[in-house]
């Protein structure tokens, strides 16, 4: 099965790491230039645009001209669709952590009963 194109919509868009790191970088810090996103990225400015475009193309960023520069800022209710899709598995997640934690439990009660065997201290075996 062919893979779908970047562009198709946001879960695609995303997909790609860098892309979910300029989404956190606008979601902590507001709108940024493209330039300030390349030096806190570290990667060529094409780069950046690229991935940019792809975010702009499903509405998950939007550009703003200001004098000669282009601001990027985070259009998050694009991401809801996400959201949405992630809650769906969240009741999994709350019953796995709620196995981990009786496990954890059990171990720290069944090692508490069982005495361990105390070793003596150097030198005076």
């Amino acid at each position: 099965m062919p893979r779908a194109p970047t562009t198709t919509d946001v879960f695609n868009a995303i997909a790609e790491p860098r892309r979910r790191q300029i989404v956190e970088l606008l979601a902590r810090q507001g709108a940024l230039a493209v330039g300030a996103l390349v030096i806190t990225m570290g990667l060529p400015q094409p780069v950046v645009s690229k991935h940019l475009g792809v975010l702009r193309k499903v509405g998950v960023v939007a550009v703003l001209k200001q004098g000669k520069q282009r601001v990027y800022n985070l259009e998050a209710e694009k991401l809801k669709i996400v959201h949405d899709w992630v809650k769906a598995f969240e009741e999994l997640w709350g019953h796995q952590l709620d196995r981990i934690k009786e496990r954890a439990e059990r171990r720290a009660r069944e090692q508490a009963e069982s005495p361990t065997p105390v070793k003596p201290p150097k030198g005076q075996a």
